[in-house]
């Protein structure tokens, strides 16, 4: 996985389902991505589990409470404000989803988290996946 930034937009994944993301008009797409993260039984993908924190991002952009924007994530900061101008606000039970999301990406069967574990920089990451986590 291409990885330069620990926030959820830094990384192949993210920046390739927020691309599919614009082809949507709904939060489908944030629903059947938080559904793949949590219907897995197994270990949960490093890929799927980026994808689920950029979903989750989406949700707390909607909801106004979007972490810094950067260069990686104005795709999505377009996509959100494009939703925001409809009213589109996110389900209640998408929010309960997506923190059941977090708690897999940070789980013992989750890739992603044993990756960033042995990186130099699972501090920051962990750090900014709680920041996330606190935002819903």
């Amino acid at each position: 996985m291409g990885t330069w930034a620990v926030d959820a937009f830094g990384n192949d994944f993210a920046q390739d389902w927020a691309e599919d993301l614009h082809e949507t008009s709904n939060l489908d797409a944030v629903e059947d991505t938080l559904n793949t993260a949590l219907e897995n039984g197994g270990e949960l993908e490093a890929p799927f589990a980026a994808e689920a924190l950029a979903a989750i991002e989406v949700l707390a952009r909607l909801q106004g409470k979007g972490g810094p924007r950067s260069e990686d994530s104005a795709s999505v900061d377009e996509w959100v404000e494009a939703r925001k101008a409809k009213a589109v606000k996110p389900r209640t039970d998408l929010a309960a989803k997506a923190a059941q999301a977090i708690e897999r990406v940070l789980g013992p069967d989750s890739e992603l988290r044993q990756l960033w574990e042995d990186s130099e920089h699972y501090a920051d990451w962990r750090a900014s996946v709680e920041d996330l986590r606190a935002r819903l």
